[in-house]
């Protein structure tokens, strides 16, 4: 059974930094193409980040140089380190792993970045 489980949200301040992990199980991750995405109360679900099974990246233009995704091969994760949060990151965070017709999500941990 695939899995994935995020974890690392939280209440931080303007400002700040969080570091989301998605740990998975029942994949082998190498092989996938992983990426965060987020969705905030009454928008839709949008890209953050992703990389490919090698060490290819893309990012959303808001990202700005702000965070950077990671994956660990011997441990089956992917990170996303967050800086420079604003208030508008605030949303939930979302695991998504793809390959080929296979496409999975977890649950989704919860970014809250207010003063």
């Amino acid at each position: 059974q695939v899995q994935l489980v995020e974890s690392g949200g939280g209440l931080v301040q303007p400002g700040g930094s969080l570091r989301l992990s998605c740990t998975t199980s029942g994949i082998y991750t190498e092989f996938y193409f992983m990426g965060w995405y987020r969705q905030a109360p009454g928008k839709q679900r949008e890209l953050v980040a992703n990389i490919t099974s090698g060490v290819g990246t893309k990012y959303a233009e808001f990202v700005n140089g702000r965070f950077e995704i990671s994956r660990d091969y011997a441990r089956n994760t992917v990170y996303l380190q967050m800086n420079s949060l604003k208030p508008e990151d605030t949303a939930v965070y979302y695991c998504n792993a793809k390959y080929g017709v296979a496409n999975h999500w977890g649950q989704g941990t919860q970014v809250t970045v207010s003063s």
